[in-house]
Parts: C-alpha cells; structure tokens; sequence
C-alpha cells in the first residue's frame, strides 16, 4: 500500500506537526484511556495546509508495520470501519477517532497520521483500557439475600459469573465488594 512505503522509520523527530488534545506542535507519547465496553475518543491537531490530505489510524507499535484500520478520504466525512471510526474536521484542523465497545485486547499501541507524499507524518499513542465499577444499592430488608452479577440483561436465562453472600468475592476477573446496602462490582482485563 502506498501509505505503508511512505511511511519509513524516520521516527517522529520535530518536525511532527501533528498533536494530540490540543497541545500544538508537540511530540511526546501520549495515553489515552477509556473504560472497558465504553468508548475511546482521541484527537489529532494539524496545522493548516493539510486539509484536503487523507489521515488515518493504525495500530503497531512498529511505525513500519503498524496496521491501518481506518483512513479518511480527505473530505470531512465520516469513515467507519467496525469499531473503529475517523472524521476530519478542515476548519478547526483536527480529526478524531473512535474506538467503540472497548475490550482488553485494544490496549495497544497507535498511530495517527497523515498521508502525503514521501514520508508520511504521525502520532504514536497508546490506548489503555481500565476497569469498571457499578455500584447497586439495595434496601435493608434484602440484607440476607444472595448478591450475584449476571452479564445478560434477561434474567429468565442469564448466567452468573460470581454472587456472594459475604463482604468481598473475587472470580473470573470479577470482584465484588460489600458494604451495608450497597456493593460495588469491578471487572477488570485478563
């Protein structure tokens, strides 16, 4: 692919002039962090005169082989491709991706870019997916009942991943914390 032999190992020295949240013309990593099943928004700035340029996303932590996973046409229209979308925006000088329903395995290493001709300039960034709390509150009489966490919203045919009838149970990546009337669920990565 052409973008793919236009980007060469010429690492990201200072002449980037991509950003990432609004920092202009920086070059450090970034993390960008987003809560698992939730969704990751990052933003790249460029300065003006790249408009018309296509820019993507791709993912590697190897700039020479990272894979593309999305690219705009150079129009300010949105590109969607799974999870995964981008959209540019010409008057403010900023495209933004999306990843949605984030799992453990996204957590990875990225880049945004642009194409152009010869080297193409990029971003590298790193996507961090964090646990999730939930919080269920309940009244005093439903002290001695069982508390479970069922993953499927019906519950005729749902499956429990882990219930307890003490203060703390930790299964499956699953943890659940009790307190009087309230106990608090994390699920965190593999």
């Amino acid at each position: 692919a052409p973008g793919r032999q236009a980007r060469q190992a010429g690492h990201v020295p200072a002449l980037l002039l991509l950003v990432i949240h609004g920092h202009f013309c920086t070059c450090q990593e970034e993390a960008e962090r987003g809560t698992y099943g939730g969704t990751l928004t990052t933003s790249c700035v460029y300065c003006p005169g790249w408009e018309s340029h296509k820019k993507w996303l791709c993912r590697g932590n190897d700039w020479d082989s990272c894979k593309i996973l999305v690219k705009t046409t150079g129009s300010e229209q949105l590109v969607k491709r799974g999870r995964v979308s981008i959209q540019d925006n010409h008057s403010r000088h900023t495209f933004t991706m999306t990843l949605e329903n984030l799992q453990w395995d996204d957590e990875d290493t990225y880049w945004c870019g642009i194409e152009r001709t010869g080297i193409d300039i990029g971003y590298k960034f790193s996507a961090i997916v964090e646990p999730v709390t939930m919080q269920c509150h309940y009244g005093p009489e439903w002290e001695t009942y069982v508390r479970s966490w069922c993953q499927d919203a019906d519950l005729s045919s749902c499956t429990i991943v882990v219930q307890t009838n003490g203060s703390e149970l930790k299964k499956n990546h699953v943890s659940i914390n009790q307190k009087m009337h309230t106990f608090s669920m994390t699920i965190w990565g593999e």
